[in-house]
């Protein structure tokens, strides 16, 4: 899979950083940029090989992760939503893969997801009940990422005490509203808030059902991914800044998240985070006043540094970002 993680530095150097200031300034990832990830295969990473997937270990994901959000932490943050749904999607009915797989894979069809609902105890974000052969869906989520450049979302709904994802049509109307969420770094993400109201999919969308205590149980087990996008874009800062004990800072902060276990993640995560912050604010003072200059890339960088400090973060995340940026 060496072959694969060389691509998405290409990639990453050659189209996404240069980039990378412009797409802020459009407001808009460019299509031609999601496509060309699409071309290297990246959008099948996770998903099966029997449909044009390439099925790639949790070790390769997360280091194409990393190199993506090198180049460009908002192309990369869009395209990530999509890799989730073609995994999950491999385990699906046989009538959900023959419908959606080989294109989810191909990048000919992209998804996002709204799945803040598993991962929440207390009253569920968005309600699920079944009437006849439709599930009907309603509530919101404040936080689905890639909005007009998706085909698909994989909405996790509660019914009771089991989780349903379920795969939504992309597509605004009487029952399914988006609000553009203003943001101050990852913009051209075009991430939005979700209104479902009595939304109505056909029954057989319904990818799987989990009990909630099992996703809940589960979940600190899935936090490794997300610390890729905080060393990635350590990693650019080390490059711009040259030789420096940010190198070995990086090599570290990668190494603890790649052997932390359930109970280690959430302080993992903190700390890669923290060394983003960290890693932007020391290029910013290497860049000297220059570095607030509307287009500058350290003050980009600082930016998503900002953002990556609440980005994907649980209670035990907060807790130990507060400790550890508190000295």
């Amino acid at each position: 899979m060496t072959d694969v993680v060389a691509r998405a530095r290409a990639l990453a150097d050659d189209l996404l950083f240069p980039a990378a200031a412009a797409v802020e300034a459009a407001g808009a990832v460019p299509a031609g940029s999601l496509d060309a990830l699409a071309a290297a295969g990246l959008y099948g990473l996770t998903g099966p090989a029997d449909a044009g997937g390439l099925d790639a270990d949790p070790a390769t994901v997360a280091a194409v992760v990393e190199e993506l959000a090198a180049g460009d932490l908002t192309t990369t943050f869009v395209w990530l939503q999509h890799l989730g749904v073609a995994g999950m999607l491999g385990d699906g009915s046989a009538e959900l893969r023959r419908t959606f797989l080989a294109d989810l894979c191909a990048g000919r069809r992209r998804a996002g997801i709204a799945l803040q609902a598993a991962v929440r105890p207390g009253p569920p974000a968005i309600r699920v009940r079944r009437e006849a052969e439709q599930l009907v869906l309603d509530g919101a989520v404040p936080w689905v990422t890639g909005w007009g450049h998706v085909d698909l979302l994989l909405v996790a709904a509660r019914d009771g005490d089991q989780v349903c994802f379920v795969l939504v049509d992309a597509v605004a109307g009487p029952s399914l509203g988006v609000t553009p969420q203003r943001m101050v770094a990852v913009e051209a993400s075009a991430t939005v808030e979700l209104v479902l109201t009595g939304h109505r999919v056909p029954a057989g969308r319904l990818l799987v059902a989990v009990p909630l205590a099992d996703l809940l149980a589960g979940d600190p087990a899935g936090l490794r991914l997300n610390g890729s996008l905080a060393l990635g874009l350590v990693a650019r800062c080390a490059r711009l800044i040259g030789p420096s004990p940010l190198d070995g800072d990086l090599a570290a902060a990668r190494a603890r998240l790649d052997a932390a276990g359930p109970e280690e993640l959430p302080a993992a995560r903190a700390h890669a985070s923290a060394l983003a912050h960290r890693a932007a604010g020391l290029l910013v003072a290497v860049t000297g006043s220059r570095a607030v200059l509307a287009g500058a890339h350290a003050q980009r960088l600082a930016r998503e540094a900002l953002f990556l400090l609440v980005f994907g973060s649980r209670p035990a995340i907060k807790q130990a970002l507060v400790a550890e940026l508190g000295g």
